[in-house]
């Protein structure tokens, strides 16, 4: 995708991939939500970690969600993730989950922010401007 000022928006990598499992299905016996939901969060969170150099990192802001398809038991599901912006103490990303059985996209979300913090749970200045795809920010 590129930005009106010409800037090429770096592609979604999709490294994690869970199984649909029974405790994982709601009342229809399709993917619940919620479950979804909370391994982008999981994932989310490590990803901001490591872009951000620290642990101590918080979801703070998950844009409108949208569910476009679902997934039934047994079917494996991929998640992806990319950095869209860095704010002096936050990072702001996109993220997609799709089925792999079906080849169907199930949900995209816009944006999803995350700050980091210090020992005090305040809001701090991370100095990165830019995506990493090591794990060197982490170590430090």
């Amino acid at each position: 995708m590129t930005h009106e000022d010409g800037d090429v928006e770096p592609s979604i990598n999709f490294y994690t991939r869970k199984w649909v499992r029974p405790e994982d299905l709601n009342a229809h016996g399709t993917l619940f939500g919620g479950s979804l939901l909370r391994w982008i969060d999981d994932e989310a969170v490590v990803y901001a970690a490591i872009q951000l150099g620290t642990a101590k990192v918080v979801t703070k802001y998950i844009s409108e969600i949208d569910f476009v398809g679902s997934a039934r038991l047994g079917d494996i599901i991929e998640i992806g993730l990319v950095a869209t912006e860095f704010g002096r103490t936050s990072l702001t990303m996109r993220a997609e989950a799709r089925n792999i059985v079906t080849g169907a996209s199930i949900l995209t979300i816009d944006k999803v922010v995350f700050v980091a913090v210090d020992e005090d749970g305040r809001p701090f200045a991370h100095g990165y401007t830019s995506l990493t795809r090591g794990r060197e920010r982490i170590r430090r």
